[in-house]
């Protein structure tokens, strides 16, 4: 009998060890998955999941702690100036983003990957982007606000919003700040709402004017290389004639040998 309570008393033991270690394990997992962003501030409800605010805290880099749990992040009133690739990738139940008064001036292609099946709203207002990148909003269908940036509108721009997979009404949010070609009077419109204004089209004549001065130069290429050829030409029929000119002719050899002959 005190060989098997030895024996059960070294197994509890051992046991209990590991079952201490696995609930300290299990803390510790939990622990890191909902624990708030440093200098954050985080809270919970039954209802509206977890809140992570890191507003007006002179960030100038998107933290990488945040919990993966959260549902909604607040970066607003910030100094972040670029949104990097898988910038939140893991926040898998992210609802709401909140990017707005920043100095954001660059998206990254796959800024917002991940995020594609549950973000409903981001906001990237008063900020200084200027260009639209589809890449950034890689499978993204939230509503956005893109008010207050200084969007500058351009053939590259108009080409790009079809090919943004956003709420199509948060493009109505792209008010052109500046325009190229300038004369085209976009300035202050909603491109969107501007659908009869093709940016594109001082491109393409630009395009033609630079096929037609190609071919202009490779004309005046090809002009100059027939005159130099036709001139050299010449000048070598000129000097090949005055050889000729300047050798004895046959008549004048038969004269001098019918003199010769006489003579003797």
């Amino acid at each position: 009998m005190s060989l098997l309570a030895d024996w059960l008393l070294r197994h509890s033991v051992v046991m209990c060890l590991l079952l201490h270690s696995l609930v300290l394990m299990t803390f510790c997992f939990h622990h890191a998955a909902t624990s708030c962003s440093k200098n954050c501030y985080c809270t919970e409800s039954e209802s509206g999941g977890k809140t992570v605010r890191c507003s007006n805290l002179q960030l100038t880099e998107i933290p990488q702690d945040i919990p993966n749990d959260t549902r909604r992040v607040y970066l607003d009133f910030n100094l972040l100036t670029t949104v990097p690739t898988n910038a939140f990738a893991g926040l898998t139940q992210l609802v709401e983003l909140d990017l707005s008064h920043n100095e954001l001036s660059e998206l990254e292609p796959g800024a917002f990957r991940g995020l594609g099946s549950t973000l409903q709203f981001l906001d990237l207002s008063s900020n200084k982007l200027g260009n639209l990148t589809p890449d950034a909003f890689e499978g993204l269908r939230a509503r956005a606000n893109l008010t207050n940036n200084p969007w500058h509108c351009n053939c590259n721009l108009q080409m790009a919003m079809p090919r943004v997979d956003l709420e199509p009404a948060s493009l109505t949010g792209v008010v052109c700040h500046t325009s190229e070609p300038e004369k085209i009077g976009v300035e202050g419109l909603a491109f969107l709402l501007a659908p009869d204004i093709d940016l594109c089209v001082e491109m393409k004549r630009t395009t033609d004017v630079a096929m037609l001065v190609v071919m202009f130069g490779w004309f005046t290429m090809v002009i100059s290389y027939l005159v130099y050829y036709v001139r050299a030409n010449q000048e070598d029929a000129r000097r090949h004639l005055e050889y000729l000119k300047s050798l004895p002719s046959r008549q004048g050899k038969s004269e001098e040998s019918s003199t010769i002959s006489t003579v003797v």
